[in-house]
Formats: structure tokens, sequence, C-alpha cells
């Protein structure tokens, strides 16, 4: 579901996220968000959309550089049990996309400018990840970059989801999240096939079996 931080104020945040700040933070090297880093500061007023959990370290972020901020939580809207449509003949959940995307990948008619998607690609469920990746096509403004970050190998059980909070420098900060669990692992040419009707792709060299790339519109 998508939010609208409206007329917030850099470090107004609630005493919710300010105690899920708390938890442990790891800070990593980002190409990627070096790169978004400075187009953000050379262009502001843009809209921009926070894929994950509310951070208060982004809305902040994001504000102060002049940006219009909106939040959406995919991975939560995609594992509510609202659309989960039975299971097949193997027991695996069926999911009822066409609700999914009608309720949550509208995005309330928003363009926008820039998208941080960090690593929801690599937890959404399989039937999700075409939609979500052509819903945010449309949702985006011709020249819009999009971020995002891929584990390299398939490892479930050593790659926990984290949310991912900025930085002014070029570093980011992981801090573990919700318990989804790892589905794939997209391989360079994968990721090119994903985002094949996008106008280009920036891919930078993989660190600690995670890879980055941004995807302009």
């Amino acid at each position: 579901m998508l939010s609208r931080l409206f007329d917030r104020q850099p470090g107004a945040v609630s005493n919710q996220q300010s105690q899920s700040a708390r938890a442990a933070r790891q800070p990593r090297h980002s190409g990627g968000w070096d790169a978004l880093r400075k187009h953000l500061v050379a262009n502001p007023g843009l809209s921009v959309l926070d894929v994950g959990q509310t951070s208060a370290a982004n809305i902040n972020l994001l504000t102060e550089m002049g940006h219009n901020v909106y939040m959406a939580d995919l991975l939560e809207d995609a594992y509510s049990d609202e659309w989960r449509a039975g299971a097949d003949e193997d027991g695996k959940p069926v999911w009822d996309v066409e609700r999914f995307s009608e309720q949550n990948l509208s995005f309330s008619g928003r363009m926008f400018d820039v998208v941080l998607l960090w690593m929801t690609l690599d937890y959404l469920p399989e039937p999700l990840v075409t939609p979500v990746v052509s819903a945010l096509h449309r949702s985006m403004t011709i020249g819009g970059q999009l971020l995002a970050f891929f584990n390299t190998k398939l490892v479930p059980d050593q790659s926990p989801y984290y949310r991912l909070h900025m930085t002014v420098t070029d570093d980011i900060e992981l801090q573990q999240a919700q318990p989804y669990r790892q589905q794939r692992a997209l391989t360079n040419r994968n990721i090119e096939r994903l985002f094949a009707d996008w106008s280009g792709l920036k891919q930078f060299l993989a660190k600690d079996g995670v890879s980055e790339s941004i995807i302009y519109r």
C-alpha cells in the first residue's frame, strides 16, 4: 500500500520508528547508492518511492534533499494471506496476481522519478516478480532511475532479508528485518531479461555476494 509523507519535517519520526532504528545495523559500501545519491543531490524536487518498511533515516535524508517521499512495503503486502488463492497440486501457494496488482501496484496513479527497490525482488513470491517490475515501469517518468540489489547465490539460510538505510556517504546500512525467505538469485542475464523493456541498465561490481544495478526508465 502506498503512503505519502506529507509535510514531514527532517528529524520527525514516530516512537515506533525510533525504537526500530535502534536495532543493529551493518555499514556497507554501495557503488549504486553512491551514483544515485549524486543524482538526488543534484536534482531536488523529485518524487521518490522507497520500497520497504518505514525508514526514518531514508525519510529524513530524502526530505532534507528536497524530495517528495512515498513508501510502499511490497513484501508485507505480498505475503498477506489476502492474496493467497489456495494451493496447487504440489501444495505450493497460489497467488491472486490480478487482485494483488489492482490493490497494490497502481500506486494511486503517482509517477516516480526514482525508485529504491533495494532487495525486494529476491524475496517476492515468483508470480509477483514480473507484475511488480511492469507496474514500476508504468509508474516511472522517462529517464527515471531504479536502484536494486540482488543476491548472487541462492542460499536462503544465509541470505536474510535486510532493510537498507541510506547515509550521506557512499555507504548504506543493512538492518535485518522480517524473516522473508530468499526465493531466487538472478544472474546478470536474468536481470537484463526482466528489465528488457527499460531503456538501460548499469551494473556495479558484485561485493559480498550482492550485486547492484541502476535501471533507467
